[in-house]
């Protein structure tokens, strides 16, 4: 196993942990990688988009002109998709984006981009995200300290002044352990875990 140093909210360490290699040491495989990526962002699209056919749009239903004897072709309704302001044809409706992606899939991609994090020298381990109190400015000040402005930041659901503190954070982004997802990793520079949130992590995806 490996092991990694484990610091404090100065960036002193104050010890190590070791890293379960079923977790941190696997290989990296991008292509899961992309397919967690894609099926967390299809889930999030609200899909509402909608334009009118001829049935939604508003006009008379009455013929634009007569049948016969214009010279025009015929015509049944100012409504029609050939006219401004008429229906349109194929256009996109209400949809769900989301599909399905295994379970093993999705911890297989969250094991490869955590092992991916580790080998990069962007994974940081904190002893506890312990802000007495919810303080942006000290938060501000402690990412500085470690290298992490832009970063992902792992604690215990509990920890509401970690939340509270870095929400006017521009590239931060607070999780709890059952919240961990490829995506924000990827979407992030360093990846910041309380030691209590990296025990979690390891019981869920031992």
């Amino acid at each position: 196993m490996a092991n990694i140093d484990v610091i404090n909210l100065q960036g002193e360490t104050v010890g190590s942990v070791e890293l379960d290699d079923a977790i941190f040491g696997v290989e990296v495989k991008p292509h899961l990688h992309w397919e967690v990526v894609r099926w967390q962002r299809a889930k999030t699209r609200a899909g509402t988009h909608l334009v009118k056919t001829k049935s939604e749009r508003s006009g008379t239903g009455a013929k634009p002109y007569r049948q016969k004897g214009t010279g025009n072709a015929r015509q049944g309704s100012r409504r029609s998709v050939q006219f401004v302001g008429g229906g349109r044809v194929h256009g996109p409706q209400p949809r769900d984006y989301s599909f399905s992606v295994n379970k093993k899939a999705r911890r297989a991609a969250l094991r490869s981009v955590l092992s991916q994090r580790f080998a990069e020298n962007k994974l940081v381990v904190v002893k506890a995200f312990d802000l007495e109190t919810p303080k942006t400015k000290q938060l501000n000040a402690v990412l500085g300290v470690i290298g992490a402005r832009n970063a992902v930041l792992v604690g215990d659901s509990s920890n509401e002044n970690l939340r509270l503190s870095a929400r006017n954070l521009q590239g931060v982004e607070t999780l709890n352990a059952e919240g961990l997802n490829v995506y924000s990793v990827l979407g992030h520079d360093k990846l910041v875990i309380s030691e209590a949130a990296l025990k979690d992590i390891e019981r869920r995806l031992a």
